[in-house]
């Protein structure tokens, strides 16, 4: 139980790393990134740029 808790909060703080990295990034290299996951939507990460990028109101 305690490795699974610790696996947990492992995964919450890589989470919340990706997360801040995306949102940390110039918008050329947002649309850079979300361009990448263009063909695959609905991947975490193309979701997480897509998000991104409607909050600055910019798109591909």
């Amino acid at each position: 139980m305690k490795r699974l808790n610790i696996s947990r909060e492992r995964a919450a703080a890589q989470l919340t790393a990706i997360e801040t990295s995306i949102i940390a990034l110039a918008d050329e290299d947002l649309l850079d990134f979300a361009d990448i996951f263009r063909s695959k939507p609905d991947s975490v990460l193309g979701q997480l740029a897509l998000a991104e990028m409607k909050k600055r109101n910019i798109r591909l």
